[in-house]
């Protein structure tokens, strides 16, 4: 009997099931975004984000350039995304940089992004899914006396406001990434975005002055912020985190 045991024992290890694995789904916008090869240096903060994890996670990054709340539904970019939701997956949404700017066909009225964020919550959580909401992450801009300014306020207001209402696990890249910018300063800080002297990279011969999007440094200090605000919240994928071994 006890040899019989011990052989199906040897059977059920060596034909057990793979672990499951763990699924971060990535929506929002360009910040957040896997970017084309012509864009390079450009990098948005989700491609680093994706290499902290162990073997048992999956980062699908679906987030799309000059996507607002509302055309990443209305597009068609949602629906895969619940679909393919299961028990246990994470949801992480940051929009607000194109749903604020009202002369953008992507612009998204106060009252409409909160209905469409609070949409993304309820639905992600009726597949048993764990939503995490992000303020839209911080530009670069600056005053006369060298003091970063706030650009997304009211949009970021209102998502702080939704995780409120919706007990949802914030994450807040508004203030966090103010934070970033202003340590490294005027100067400094240029080194965090996409700007580039001409000449200095074939992709922008001419050079390229910009102020919302990441160089892959940049991009790698927000993702070490969410990986942060991640373990701040207590949330189980803080353990899947990578830890390099120890000497």
């Amino acid at each position: 009997m006890k040899k019989l045991l011990f052989f199906a024992g040897l059977f059920l290890t060596a034909f057990s099931l793979p672990p499951k694995t763990v699924k971060v789904w990535l929506i929002g916008d360009s910040t957040m975004s896997v970017k084309d090869v012509k864009a390079y240096p450009e990098t948005g903060w989700g491609m680093p984000f994706a290499n902290f994890f162990d073997s048992s996670v999956v980062v699908d990054d679906r987030a799309k350039n000059g996507r607002s709340s509302r055309t990443f539904i209305e597009e068609g970019l949602w629906k895969p995304v619940v679909e393919n939701l299961r028990e246990g997956d994470y949801v992480f949404i940051q929009f607000g940089h194109n749903d604020e700017v009202e002369t953008k066909k992507s612009y998204t009225s106060p009252e409409q992004f909160t209905t469409n964020l609070t949409r993304y919550v309820s639905e992600a959580r009726a597949k048993k899914a764990i939503p995490v909401l992000l303020t839209p992450v911080a530009r670069r801009k600056f005053d006369s006396t060298g003091t970063v300014l706030g650009t997304h306020n009211a949009y970021s207001k209102l998502v702080r406001e939704v995780a409120t209402k919706n007990n949802v696990p914030l994450i807040d890249l508004d203030l966090e990434g103010q934070a970033l910018i202003q340590n490294f300063g005027v100067e400094g800080s240029k080194a965090l975005f996409n700007h580039l002297q001409p000449g200095e990279h074939p992709n922008y011969p001419e050079g390229k002055t910009d102020d919302t999007h990441f160089s892959e440094l940049g991009a790698r200090k927000v993702a070490e912020m969410v990986l942060a605000g991640i373990k701040n919240l207590k949330l189980p994928l803080a353990a899947h985190i990578y830890q390099p071994l120890k000497k």
